[in-house]
């Protein structure tokens, strides 16, 4: 029930009038797959490594794939220890922390309530769209967002846990 509430958040979208292009509507469903796919690894990472093994794994692995790529991108300046110096702290308040937090949520839920949990991020960036940049909601898309919103209130009051958080 509240995964087709979310649903339908979702489609009341699709009412607004716009300009869709293929390949834009390509990345966005390649985004969606490659996020449903991050919940349900995730999910499983944290219920097989203990503490925070499997995080810092992953980063390790990520930081490896991405080095030389990012270097042949941006060039050498990247390694600059002033670049260094600020590019930590904000690779550890950007990801490390929250992924961590992620873990810890998706130990006791199950994956499908904490995907309609993820999905208040965009309900988040709406109110930052009102206050930051002064953008407006159409009434249909103050209406999807309050489905999504139920949504996520009543998955999270309906569902029991499916176990305790396993031991760090």
């Amino acid at each position: 029930m509240w995964v087709g509430l979310a649903a339908t958040g979702v489609v009341l979208l699709g009412f607004e009038p716009a300009d869709l292009d293929a390949v834009g509507v390509s990345f966005a469903l390649l985004a969606g797959v490659a996020r449903a796919s991050y919940i349900l690894l995730s999910a499983q990472t944290g219920q097989r490594w203990p503490g925070f093994d499997g995080l810092a794994i992953a980063s390790a692995f990520a930081t490896l794939l991405l080095t030389a790529p990012a270097i042949v991108s941006g060039g050498t300046a990247l390694l600059d220890p002033h670049v260094l110096l600020i590019g930590a702290p904000v690779g550890v308040l950007s990801s490390v922390i929250p992924y961590t937090c992620e873990l810890v949520a998706l130990r006791s839920p199950a994956p499908s309530v904490f995907g309609i949990l993820m999905s208040l991020e965009p309900a988040a960036a709406a109110l930052a769209a009102i206050v930051v940049l002064h953008e407006l909601l159409s009434p249909i898309q103050w209406l999807a967002v309050a489905c999504v919103v139920v949504a996520s209130v009543g998955a999270t009051r309906s569902r029991p846990v499916l176990s305790e958080p396993a031991p760090d």
